[in-house]
């Protein structure tokens, strides 16, 4: 089997670590690998495969020799960076927001639209994670009824902010627990520690962040259907892993919770769990570490107009798993088929 020399841009952060878990885990035939992140993590170790790989610089000169690259890095450094290794002759797999609206940019979601990545020229963007957990369960709905319309409420958990928000809610729920005073926040506007917050990202012109315009933008592009409607409404709660969200859609089909639970029984990526007389449905906690979306509390929108069909679902995923790392390994392995 072919080996694949590959580089990890921002390997240092939540997301780059957690694919550095991905690439063992799925047993990416790796050849090479480099760990790359800025100067002052550079000549730390980080064991991969019962080997120490020191932590190299990012430079132009890093991506000589690399196959495939994962990036984890926030948009500024994405951009500069990406086009180098283009250059080079590497394929990205980016989880920055920086090319995933970019027509020339593939934006994937291997239980979607994998023949997407086909189409790459150097370049293939990672969706939002808000967007992965929510749309990997919608589509087999769409395919099966044709989804026109979603109503969408996220409940972000703090690591989707990176390791900042992670530590600061852990040092707020500390400090709770000590009797001491919190300190000012700065990962997130306010306090999160027993507090909810209705804003992830800036707000546009009418009123919607960008974090919620996303699931609109991606969804359409991902979907193929342009002409998706989406509401949204993200809210960052104090959870440290794995992102939830109530979903309502309106179907252009009727199709019913027991037949939406069929096909979601067996869907690819999907855990159905949706016992409610049992107390069984999808939650945070049971989705951390893993790599399904788990989805429940299917049911009928007694809301819906007549002449229109409509369900509602709640789902529950690990964004730094399949809302982000997982969902690019998945992507680059599919590279090497």
């Amino acid at each position: 089997m072919r080996k694949y020399n590959v580089a990890i841009l921002g390997a240092t952060g939540v997301v780059g670590q957690q694919m550095l878990k991905c690439l063992d885990e799925q047993d990416f035939p790796v050849g090479n690998i480099k760990l790359l992140a800025s100067a002052r993590s550079a000549g730390k170790t980080v064991k991969f495969q019962d080997t120490d790989i020191a932590i190299e610089e990012a430079r132009d000169e890093a991506f000589d020799g690399v196959d495939i690259v994962l990036g984890a890095a926030e948009n500024d450094i994405a951009q500069r960076f990406i086009p180098v290794a283009r250059e080079k002759g590497c394929v990205t797999v980016d989880n920055s927001s920086a090319y995933r609206l970019d027509p020339d940019v593939p934006l994937v979601v291997p239980e979607i639209n994998p023949e997407d990545i086909a189409k790459h020229k150097g370049i293939i963007a990672n969706p939002n994670c808000a967007t992965i957990i929510g749309l990997v369960p919608v589509f087999p709905l769409h395919k099966a009824a044709g989804v026109k319309r979603i109503i969408a409420s996220t409940y972000q958990a703090a690591s989707g902010a990176g390791i900042n928000g992670l530590r600061e809610l852990e040092d707020q729920i500390g400090r709770f627990g000590r009797g001491e005073e919190m300190s000012d926040p700065k990962a997130f506007a306010y306090q999160l520690a027993f507090n909810l917050i209705p804003q992830i990202g800036g707000f546009d012109e009418n009123g919607y962040t960008s974090e919620e315009m996303k699931m609109q933008n991606e969804g359409r592009k991902i979907m193929h259907v342009p002409e998706l409607r989406v509401n949204c409404t993200c809210i960052r709660v104090p959870v440290m892993r794995s992102h939830s969200e109530s979903i309502t859609i309106e179907l252009e089909n009727k199709l019913t919770p027991d037949e939406a639970r069929a096909i979601l029984a067996t869907a690819p990526g999907v855990k159905l769990v949706d016992d409610p007389a049992a107390q069984q449905y999808p939650m945070p906690l049971d989705t951390t570490d893993q790599d399904l979306i788990f989805v429940g509390r299917i049911r009928e929108d007694i809301s819906a107009a007549d002449g229109t069909y409509g369900l509602t679902l709640w789902c529950a995923g690990d964004q730094i798993r399949k809302g982000a790392a997982t969902n690019a390994v998945q992507i680059a392995k599919l590279l090497t088929v």
